[in-house]
């Protein structure tokens, strides 16, 4: 399938859209779906859906596992726990006011509460429990990635390039942390990690940072790309891909930029690789996988940035972040596939079709199974045969 879109459009359709345009057009050619003789055929245990899901919106949504609860939810703020066994509702909650609450920033698990961040920039505390609401609190700025609970603070990196901690019990600003943002940037941030006391997260103007969780103090910054290139697009330097942390090292990933394992005590690379993304990647003991900006799916080693693998047959069919499931490595498309891969060889094994609504997060792994969820809302429970 053959399109022809400004360049602003193509890079978005490949990593997120832009905060802003550009005039030069480009052409950009889908790959075919490959043909691959499946090895096994998942099966489905149950089915659910969440509201109308997040459509072709930038929303990360992923659903998350934890209190022995599934939780789901859908841009507009239908949020529901749902029985990991059955699938059956054990309650919801519609956080949509006057307003849809465009909820954007993913979810995440702690202290008994569900936090979830929104386009219009608030951060949400709900009772994993009941659903209710506990706080609802405005930052600064909006939330597309994921927050960190860590040390009593919920910790959101938000789209003015200011990461804010607040008290996770009340809600309350604790301290907050500024970064320069280029005029234009892709869509999405970064969602920060932690350890040891440190908090870690990418930035627009091409950063890798740390802090101190308790008083946000800066600890260092270490560049992962630099602008260049002759158009405003060429010199897209985001750092959005989440970080990383293996052992006592933290590998970070940017757009223009580079793949980099960094020393976490002194901030200081030990190897740098180039290659352009702002699509989380996983790592899978010695082996980290990613997407590249042109949907490449690469196999890296981590001990040293060797590239190990390169699967290109999958260019520019907007795939998700890669996760790895039961031994395969395992990425979905924009036509609503999910592309199953031997992650030693890179070779495909298996095929699976979902609604055809496109898959925007990858399959979320449960002790028994896996979660699969489609931009139209439809969470499916999957287990191996």
């Amino acid at each position: 399938m053959q399109k022809v879109l400004k360049q602003a459009v193509s890079v978005a359709l490949a990593v997120g859209l832009l905060a802003g345009c550009a005039s030069e057009e480009d052409t950009i050619q889908m790959a075919p779906l490959p043909v691959v003789e499946s090895t096994f055929t998942p099966v489905q245990g149950w089915s659910s859906k969440v509201g109308g899901g997040v459509g072709h919106f930038f929303s990360k949504l992923s659903p998350v596992v934890g209190y022995g609860k599934v939780f789901v939810a859908d841009r507009n703020g239908l949020v529901k726990a749902l029985d990991p066994d059955t699938g059956n509702e054990i309650w919801q909650q519609d956080l949509e006011g006057n307003i849809s609450a465009r909820l954007a920033g993913g979810m995440t698990l702690s202290y008994g509460r569900v936090f979830i961040g929104s386009e219009n920039a608030e951060v949400i505390a709900l009772d994993e429990a009941t659903g209710e609401i506990a706080w609802r609190q405005t930052v600064e700025g909006e939330v597309l990635s994921k927050p960190l609970v860590d040390e009593g603070l919920v910790i959101v990196n938000t789209s003015r390039g200011i990461l804010q901690a607040l008290d996770a019990d009340s809600g309350e600003s604790r301290w907050q942390l500024g970064s320069e943002v280029p005029t234009l940037t892709l869509r999405g941030d970064s969602s920060p990690v932690s350890i040891s006391g440190g908090v870690f997260w990418g930035q627009a103007n091409g950063r890798l940072a740390g802090a101190l969780i308790g008083n946000g103090q800066m600890l260092w910054q270490q560049p992962i790309g630099s602008p260049k290139g002759g158009t405003e697009i060429d010199r897209l330097v985001d750092v959005d891909a989440s970080p990383v942390i293996d052992g006592e090292r933290l590998l970070a990933l940017g757009f223009n930029g580079s793949l980099v394992s960094i020393d976490l005590r002194s901030g200081q690379p030990a190897w740098k690789r180039n290659y352009s993304s702002a699509t989380d990647f996983a790592i899978d003991g010695s082996q980290l996988y990613l997407i590249t900006d042109k949907d490449h799916v690469v196999a890296v080693d981590t001990r040293s940035g060797t590239e190990l693998w390169s699967n290109n047959q999958l260019e520019y069919r907007l795939l998700s972040a890669p996760a790895v499931i039961d031994g395969y490595l395992v990425v979905g498309d924009s036509e609503g596939y999910l592309h199953w891969l031997d992650p030693y060889s890179g070779d495909f094994v298996a095929q699976q079709e979902t609604d055809g609504s496109g898959i925007a997060v990858p399959p979320v792994r449960m002790s028994d199974g896996y979660l699969v969820i489609t931009r139209d809302g439809r969470i499916n429970k999957m287990q191996m045969p």
